[in-house]
């Protein structure tokens, strides 16, 4: 064979050979880009997050800030403390700053965990206001499986688990509107009553939501429940008290 028909069977055979790396490297490239993609856009996300999650740390800064100058106003002036600077109200103020705290570190993995130990504590508290103001309330306890450290344990996808948890918190739910059915009030008892039946259909309405949650639902529930609390907590605190 020639020189010239072996130097156009190299040339052919390195075009054909280039070809066939560069459609090789196209689909890793293309995994590349969209690696870098999804990082700028979870980054883009954790910064909205961040931004939030600052400006709550704002809101509870102001929540202590009032809470303590009323604290001190009462001691300086001898006065008697009112429904704003109740023992209950003085928790809950140490409570929202926990929970602001806990969003920081709040993940795709622990947020579910999470989202239940905070509904459950507020399950118990709003029972025990409907306990001192209608006595016993009949509701069904769901049944846990703990580990040695009492920490919850669970196996089941997350679809069973979210079901069984929006389940129980409905039949908690419907047992305390029974037992406040019952009450009959007047006067300052009777709006307690009614304040405590508010807080209880306000929990059957984030069971109701809770019970079509997703997984990738995970930051807007977490962030949403904290809000409402501090939501709550700010509303108790009004300058003067």
């Amino acid at each position: 064979m020639g020189s010239g028909k072996i130097m156009m069977c190299g040339i052919l055979a390195s075009a054909l050979l280039g070809g066939a790396c560069n459609r090789a490297d196209q689909p890793r490239d293309a995994a590349v880009r969209d690696e870098a993609t999804a990082a700028d856009v979870e980054a883009k996300r954790q910064q909205e997050r961040n931004e939030e999650i600052a400006k709550l740390d704002s809101r509870v800064a102001e929540i202590d800030r009032k809470y303590a100058e009323a604290k001190q106003e009462v001691v300086a002036e001898k006065k008697t403390p009112t429904a704003g600077l109740r023992e209950e109200l003085s928790e809950d103020v140490t409570n929202v700053k926990q929970a602001v705290n806990e969003l920081k570190t709040t993940t795709p993995d622990n947020w579910w965990d999470r989202h239940e130990q905070a509904l459950r504590r507020m399950s118990d508290d709003i029972e025990a206001d409907v306990a001192r103001l209608a006595g016993t309330v009949n509701a069904a306890r769901p049944s846990t499986t703990t580990d040695a450290a009492g920490e919850r344990v669970s196996t089941e996808p997350f679809t069973s688990r979210r079901d069984a948890f929006v389940a129980s918190m409905r039949s908690r739910v419907d047992a305390m509107k029974q037992a406040l059915d019952k009450v009959n009030a007047s006067g300052p008892r009777k709006t307690e009553v009614e304040d405590v039946r508010a807080r209880v259909n306000k929990l059957g309405e984030d069971a109701d939501r809770l019970g079509s949650a997703e997984p990738d639902d995970w930051w807007d529930l977490s962030k949403e429940r904290v809000t409402q609390y501090v939501d709550r907590i700010e509303g108790s605190i009004s300058p003067g008290r």
